[in-house]
């Protein structure tokens, strides 16, 4: 059997630790993951469920341990890198946008300018967001001209552009994938659908910025993970590819969904918020490209998929419910 070597930069995020699950599903796979929050455990982290021996993890920060990321790197000599590591939410970016710059792409600048003299790597996936152009309504393809509408959203874009001249230039290995909107268990605890579940349990109010009118594309985390493994092994040098579901839902259809699953009164459960600054009408893009060239497309309903996320947050919840409910920046 051919081992191949791969590296996944934000290994503990929520996509990072799921892509990682789905690489120790098989055996070929020999998996370096670099990031700068310590190990989770197997609450946040469901990779921890399969034996290590293909698994190495460093706890090794983007902005503060560039060196020895690049030292680790040159001594795995991986095939492909998946980067993850990113500052990704959207409000907390208007309080300390220098922040989302540095990590999303100074740093990057730093590893880039590293690896494009690297003849180990034979593909680097860079992990981009449908943010970059603003608001998404109509048949956004991958063409679509960048608009972002936050610091969050700015700085990846920034990092998009950075990349097109390192492949453009030094013919780097870059492709690129922007999925929508991301769900399922293991999931950030402050991210609507595990909140939106945790919070019916406690018997607390649903905010719903904007009263929830944002039309988000909701896909499960497992779909996005086989459409980046794809993305890797197939994609084309050069070019990006959408991962999204057949349509989009507003938010507060998603929640009213869960209100049903529990047994709960939306109108009871819910209450409006203002809508937060920067917020896009609409995250609904069109992944014909991937679903062509790939053979991809999504396999987890999202009926399947909530309830999935509200199935762990029962089967878990003395441990959930120990953990902070609230995003907690960290620079």
């Amino acid at each position: 059997m051919t081992t191949r070597k791969i590296a996944v930069l934000g290994s503990n995020s929520f996509s990072g630790s799921d892509f990682i699950d789905l690489l120790l599903e098989d055996a070929g796979n020999d998996v370096l993951g670099i990031s700068r929050t310590p190990n989770k455990g197997p609450l946040f982290l469901p990779y921890l469920r399969h034996p290590q021996p293909r698994f190495r993890y460093h706890p090794l920060d983007m902005n503060r341990d560039m060196p020895e990321i690049l030292r680790t790197l040159d001594a795995f000599e991986p095939d492909y890198i998946v980067n993850f590591a990113a500052l990704s939410e959207v409000g907390p970016s208007w309080i300390n946008p220098d922040h989302w710059f540095q990590t999303n792409t100074v740093s990057l600048a730093r590893l880039l300018n590293h690896l494009k003299d690297q003849r180990y790597l034979r593909r680097y996936v860079h992990i981009s967001s449908p943010e970059v152009y603003g608001t998404c309504e109509g048949n956004v393809t991958e063409e679509a001209p960048l608009s972002p509408s936050t610091p969050y959203a700015a700085s990846k874009a920034a990092a998009d552009l950075l990349l097109a001249t390192y492949h453009k230039n030094f013919k780097f290995p870059l492709v690129t994938v922007r999925a929508t909107n991301v769900y399922g268990a293991h999931q950030q605890l402050f991210k609507i659908i595990p909140r939106s579940a945790i919070y019916l349990k406690l018997g607390r109010s649903i905010e719903l910025h904007g009263g929830g009118h944002a039309v988000k594309s909701y896909i499960h985390i497992r779909d996005v993970s086989r459409g980046e493994l794809a993305i890797m092994e197939r994609g084309r040098p050069g070019e990006i590819y959408h991962l999204s579901p057949d349509r989009g839902h507003a938010v507060r259809e998603i929640v009213q969904v869960i209100c049903e699953k529990l047994g709960k009164n939306f109108e009871a459960a819910a209450k409006s918020a203002p809508e937060r600054l920067g917020q896009d009408a609409a995250y609904v893009i069109d992944s014909t490209k991937a679903r062509i060239e790939l053979g991809w497309q999504p396999r987890v309903s999202l009926d399947e998929g909530l309830s999935g996320v509200i199935d762990w947050v029962e089967r878990d919840w003395e441990a959930i419910r120990q953990q902070p409910l609230e995003y907690l920046h960290q620079p």
